[in-house]
């Protein structure tokens, strides 16, 4: 099965629309912040033959996985092993000195989902890792070992919004004192067990616990929240951001970060904005872009998704 079965970049149409006024001029310069398998990449090079790529990912298979395919781009293609917040030091080593347009396809990859021993799904027994970049960092397994009843509940309920974070932790720090939780097939176990009857009706009791463990284990909002600004910091005027979150979390911080972006700084009271003062950035998209229904029903990935879209009007001053 070719790539392109196996992965469907979600919202590829509207994000190839409203980055399309950015990409149009020969040399312009796309990142892709969070490459994966390229599916994204790969079809924005063949819609604007003149644009140039840099392509990251901290996660070295998908490097390998879209470096096979973007090869027949040739020297439009530079793929940089990094964490998206290094965005702007990626972009200058590529030889840039600003991006033209940028797009953020946020939270976990259909490669790491897929592939079992990752350890990112809890509907499959695997080693429980859930590193997007395999060759440095704490797995899920070490924080289980490691963390403290308090510890635990704190992530739990910070990223994962977990009502039973307490509840799990508890479970947890028991069940460790027996043997290590190691695969993800027997924390599931454990989380069942600690889950009322009721509380299973409403969903997988481990849905949010493994989020909150992944988002942990990568500190994905705190990446996010150097990155978006240092994305913005290298857009020209004319230049565009596209950002796809798919947990209230990320959409979050990603709202709040393009309100100040848009917002002026003109102090209160003062009876006639000056240049200085005006917004850097305007918004695309009113609110969150949802997906059709059609193209839920097509890839059901794209269900959670939310869209946010800004573009730089005016250079900092």
């Amino acid at each position: 099965m070719s790539l392109r079965d196996i992965h469907t970049p979600v919202l590829l149409d509207r994000c190839a629309e409203l980055l399309a006024p950015a990409l149009s001029r020969d040399g312009a310069v796309f990142v892709d912040a969070t490459l994966g398998m390229g599916g994204h990449s790969e079809a924005f090079l063949e819609r604007f033959p003149g644009i140039r790529l840099v392509g990251l990912d901290r996660d070295q298979d998908a490097l390998r996985i879209a470096g096979e395919r973007l090869a027949r781009f040739g020297d439009r293609v530079t793929l940089v092993h990094a964490v998206y917040d290094g965005i702007a030091d990626a972009v200058a080593s590529a030889g840039f000195a600003a991006a033209d347009g940028i797009l953020f396809d946020l939270g976990v990859s259909s490669l790491q989902l897929d592939v079992a021993e990752r350890g990112f799904a809890y509907s499959q027994d695997a080693p429980l890792d859930m590193r997007m970049d395999q060759s440095t960092g704490t797995t899920a397994a070490d924080i289980l070992a490691t963390y403290g009843e308090g510890d635990l509940r704190r992530i739990f309920e910070r990223y994962g919004e977990e009502k039973l974070a307490g509840r799990y932790a508890r479970a947890i720090i028991a069940a460790r004192g027996d043997a290590p939780i190691e695969r993800s097939g027997r924390l599931v176990e454990i989380l069942i067990a600690a889950t009322p009857y009721a509380a299973q009706r409403a969903g997988h009791p481990a849905k949010r616990v493994f989020q909150a463990l992944r988002i942990e284990v990568n500190r994905e909002l705190s990446v996010l929240e150097r990155a978006v600004p240092a994305a913005l910091g290298i857009l020209p005027v004319g230049g565009r951001i596209v950002v796809l979150a798919y947990q209230s979390l990320e959409d979050r911080l990603v709202k709040r970060e393009f309100a100040d972006a848009v917002a002026s700084t003109a102090p209160a009271g003062l009876p006639v904005e000056l240049p200085e003062h005006a917004p850097r950035f305007r918004l695309l998209v009113k609110g969150a872009e949802l997906a059709s229904d059609e193209e839920r029903a097509a890839n059901p990935r794209a269900t959670p998704v939310r869209l946010r879209a800004a573009e730089r009007v005016r250079e900092a001053i």
